[in-house]
């Protein structure tokens, strides 16, 4: 009965979901975060997953995950969880340690066979002994329960297993009280053009929303304070997107066609997804065949009167710096945004580290001075994005923006601001009276 439910009252939650890579842990992670944002926490999340070809399923290399952190001041998606869903024994293995003393791990029960433990590379069939692990731990029989739910729906084998965390996620919208409804929506729009897909899930995730409603006596719940929101429209944004956004609000405050020359390079390529889809805003996105091409496209474009954009990470940095330095001999406004990844030379695709502050500053040859601008969260994208492009139209200059993919893969809680809230970029402009004053050296010569 609800009387024995054992409730802790918490100001802010952290929740990682890991499984294998293709468990759809990243999926269910955002559903549960924008559930939440949709009832007033604030949320922040970082994904992670592998940066290697996918692994055997099972193997330590091969986990995924995603971490949430929800409540009232929220300012990163936290250090250690105080749930971890463990979707395989693999999962569980490198993934205890993140979770804090006293919390609550969920492992999928049907996951920890022998064959599983061997694969995970324990050493003996006790998987939480051999582990020392002292959380509070679930045991759910995941696998089954999707099964069992799906049973008669004419879903192939394969297709019913890739709803297991779907189960996981009514699961954890039970533990934290969420409304199941609105995690419906969310699936209902991810596979609007495919019903049958939908109504499998729906199923699923009502079964596990129950399942824990029936073994709410032997797990503490939690209730998450909110703060009072201020009014507005809010969208749940990750660095990426948001770095998109206030770009193409920079091109309407300077009334500049908004130009990208960038090449594929993690974790920098969804600014250029997100900008290809924004034809009908006049934006111009073009994946070229390198670096150097796509900062000599933007170039290019800025010389012909366009907002100019470029993106990368640090390798593509270091490629691009030689037209950096001629955008400022020339005095050309250029954006150059370098979402960091770890390491040195061409690095870690999908880990992140702060490396290149240094040659952002003075990784050019010559007298190359360019201003450099950084944003502190996956929201504040927005805001740096904006500024680096008001700086380098005001002032006639190329400007680096450094994110990183701990910024850029991870997502907030954003109130989308109106236009009038961000001022004109005054642009520079040869008047008529300018031309008319012009001479020419060869035409006086003749």
């Amino acid at each position: 009965m609800l009387q024995n439910t054992k409730v802790t009252v918490l100001d802010k939650v952290v929740v990682r979901f890991s499984g294998d890579s293709g468990d759809g842990m990243q999926l269910a992670g955002n559903i549960f975060t924008n559930v939440s944002a949709g009832v007033g926490n604030q949320v922040s999340t970082f994904p992670d997953y592998p940066a290697e070809i996918r692994a055997p399923q099972g193997s330590l290399g091969g986990v995924s995950g995603f971490q949430v952190s929800v409540g009232r001041g929220v300012h990163t998606p936290g250090d250690q969880c105080d749930v971890l869903i463990a979707m395989n024994a693999a999962a569980l293995k490198q993934n205890h340690k993140f979770v804090k003393t006293g919390g609550v791990i969920i492992v999928d029960s049907d996951s920890f066979k022998e064959a599983d433990l061997r694969k995970a590379l324990y050493t003996t069939n006790e998987p939480y002994k051999e582990l020392g692990i002292t959380a509070q731990i679930v045991e759910v029989p995941v696998t089954t329960m999707t099964k069992a739910a799906l049973e008669g729906t004419g879903l192939d084998a394969k297709s019913v297993l890739k709803c297991r965390n779907i189960f996981a996620l009514g699961l954890v919208c039970w533990l934290f009280d969420r409304d199941i409804e609105s995690a419906l929506r969310h699936i209902q729009k991810k596979f609007a053009k495919k019903p049958a897909i939908f109504e499998a899930n729906a199923r699923v995730l009502r079964g596990g929303y129950d399942y824990g409603a029936n073994i709410h006596a032997s797990v503490s719940t939690y209730r998450i304070e909110s703060d009072s929101p201020k009014p507005g429209i809010y969208t749940d944004i990750n660095g990426n997107t948001a770095t998109a956004w206030g770009l193409i609000m920079a091109s309407e405050k300077c009334g500049r066609p908004l130009f990208l020359g960038s090449y594929p390079i993690t974790p920098a390529t969804d600014i250029l997804h997100e900008l290809a889809k924004r034809k009908d805003l006049g934006v111009k996105a073009v994946q070229m065949e390198d670096e150097i091409a796509g900062v000599c496209s933007a170039i290019g474009a800025s010389f012909a009167g366009n907002l100019a954009v470029t993106s990368t990470s640090g390798p593509g940095l270091a490629l691009k710096s030689e037209g950096i330095g001629l955008a400022v001999m020339a005095e050309l406004p250029l954006v150059v945004i370098d979402v960091q990844r770890g390491g040195p030379s061409t690095g870690l695709p999908t880990k992140t580290e702060q490396t290149d502050l240094m040659q952002a500053l003075y990784g050019r040859n010559g007298e190359s001075p360019v201003a450099v601008v950084a944003a502190a969260t996956p929201t504040d994208c927005f805001t740096m994005a904006f500024e680096a492009a008001r700086i380098a139209v005001e002032h006639m200059t190329p400007v680096i923006l450094l994110t990183d993919a701990f910024i850029g893969n991870g997502s907030s809680a954003w109130r989308i601001p109106d236009a009038d809230e961000y001022p004109a970029i005054r642009t520079h402009t040869v008047t008529p009276e300018m031309v008319a004053s012009y001479s020419s050296p060869i035409l006086s010569a003749m």
